[in-house]
């Protein structure tokens, strides 16, 4: 098919669905590719969370990388099926208003969108120990990564540059995404091959082992799981990498923007969490298997940069810079799906405001007022990095844990959100599907439709409930990822709010569906 004809076919459809081509449509599947992995990024999630899946898990955390990927592959086959059907900016608020109706499609559209703007802060926030690192060894300042005024200032630097990038057109933000593959297979296999050169210190029957973990008297968190690993350590441990494996969905965000976007979309969601596994086992891989005699505990308390310092520093320095570049390429990619998720709601006069939000720039053919909107939301959620209570604090039922910043607690609703609104677009799939749609677009699942969405309903359930269960502060979920009750009161406060404010003004009155 030429080009023309694919661009014919791709405003048909823009068309047949009740909108008209406003985008600038120039995005290749290699760029479509490189957003939703740059949004996945395994650099930007290992180098956070590295220490955190270790210290629950021991080295043998690294086998729940294949269980995360292989069930997050299934979600991404239903998503692609939906992303052929549906080719529109705003994914999974498009995915439910069209398999279930206009208020749903805006509930998911809602908890979607504050989920990928609090990913925004949440990425650009990890961002700040590697940046003053590297002003320290280069410039000898003394920045420190813990003082908030730093991280307030070189987290707004990064938005703002962001920003910038993606008003300037999507060519540009695909062009940045691109980038940011060649860093992240530097920055994984590279580090792999490196730290092999200078000679790993364990064998792979390591990668069987515990470290003792699952008690409390040898765990470096001092974090009791009774002695269980599969029932008790293992079921926080896979939280690691749930908190890295997804983003994928991104690839649909762009749809707009993506030539014959109704086929090379589902490929790009695939591409997009197949890569990102692979290239993440290896370089879980290779830290495991380089981890200092010295033990786990070292690392826990020193980071990944514990087992880089083995590396010549000059080589340390270049794997520094790879880092940094991976987290703004990663933050730039889920600042442009959240734009993209606010512009489709404003086309449709679902968001207040919308007149403005879906003004689309004559020039770089951007949704500039959206792109704003991603801007500013993240910064009034750095603003939570001030709140840092040096105790615990005595809320209702519950504690809030000292030296927790407010920014902190926040995103830890950016994974809940995201598989809770995974969870309820592929619930809106299993709906319609039950109703009788059957999927025509260039991709389809076929006789393996049902399974498949089952089998992603049933893993994105039982991982919700993992995410926000409520633990004691003691336990490894409450110490290390929801903080208690912390991450299911944010979930169910923007969830009411949201209830709240479709029930008063129904803004779902307006949106087109077939």
């Amino acid at each position: 098919m030429s080009v023309d004809e694919t661009q014919s076919v791709d405003n048909d459809r823009l068309r047949a669905l009740g909108y008209r081509q406003e985008l600038s449509r120039v995005l290749s599947l290699f760029d479509n590719f490189s957003v939703a992995f740059s949004y996945l990024s395994p650099m930007v999630g290992i180098y956070s969370i590295f220490i955190i899946g270790l210290g629950t898990g021991g080295p043998r955390y690294l086998w729940t990388i294949p269980v995360v990927v292989a069930f997050m592959t299934l979600v991404a086959l239903v998503f692609g099926e939906l992303a052929s059907e549906y080719p529109l900016s705003g994914a999974l608020y498009q995915y439910g208003k069209y398999n279930i109706g206009p208020r749903y499609g805006w509930f998911v559209g809602w908890i979607y969108g504050f989920a990928l703007l609090a990913t925004v802060a949440s990425v650009d926030s990890g961002i700040v120990s590697y940046v003053t690192d590297l002003c320290n060894i280069w410039f000898k300042t003394h920045l420190d990564p813990s003082n908030h005024l730093t991280i307030f200032a070189i987290v707004a630097i990064m938005i703002i540059l962001s920003a910038i990038l993606n008003s300037v057109g999507a060519k540009l933000l695909g062009r940045v995404a691109r980038f940011g593959v060649y860093v992240e297979t530097i920055g994984t296999f590279g580090v792999f091959i490196a730290l092999a050169i200078k000679g790993f210190h364990h064998g792979f029957s390591y990668l069987g082992s515990t470290q003792g973990v699952e008690f409390v008297k040898t765990n470096p968190f001092g974090v009791n799981f009774s002695g269980h690993w599969l029932t008790g350590a293992a079921l926080v441990a896979v939280l690691a990498n749930v908190y890295i494996f997804y983003g994928f969905e991104s690839a649909g965000d762009i749809a707009e923007e993506t030539k014959d976007a109704g086929r090379q979309v589902p490929k790009a969601m695939r591409n997009a969490i197949l890569y990102g596994g692979i290239a993440s086992f290896v370089l879980v891989l290779g830290l495991l298997l380089a981890i200092p005699k010295s033990g786990i505990g070292s690392v826990i308390a020193g980071g990944v940069p514990v087992i880089l310092a083995q590396l010549p520093g000059w080589l340390q320095d270049f794997f520094l810079v790879m880092v940094i570049i991976a987290f703004f390429s990663c933050g730039t990619a889920v600042q442009g799906a959240g734009s993209r998720v606010a512009f489709a709601l404003a086309r449709d006069g679902a968001v207040p405001g919308s007149s403005a939000l879906r003004k689309v720039s004559p020039r770089f053919k951007t949704p500039v007022n959206a792109i704003l909107v991603g801007t500013i939301v993240p910064f009034a959620f750095l603003l939570l990095v001030l709140i840092n209570p040096s105790k615990n604090v005595h809320i209702l039922w519950f504690d809030y844990p000292a030296h927790v910043n407010a920014l902190f607690a926040l995103v830890s609703f950016a994974t809940s959100g995201i598989y809770l609104s995974f969870f309820l677009t592929v619930l809106g799939s299993f709906v319609a599907r039950r109703r009788g749609w059957v999927p025509s677009g260039e991709f389809t699942l076929g006789k393996w439709g049902d399974f498949v969405t089952i089998a992603s309903l049933v893993y994105l359930g039982a991982m919700l409930l993992n995410i926000v269960w409520p633990s004691s502060l003691t336990s490894g979920r409450g110490a290390l990822f929801n903080f208690g009750w912390i991450t299911l009161l944010v979930m169910f406060i923007i969830v009411a709010a949201g209830a709240i404010y479709e029930g008063v003004a129904r803004p779902d009155r307006g949106v087109k569906s077939e």
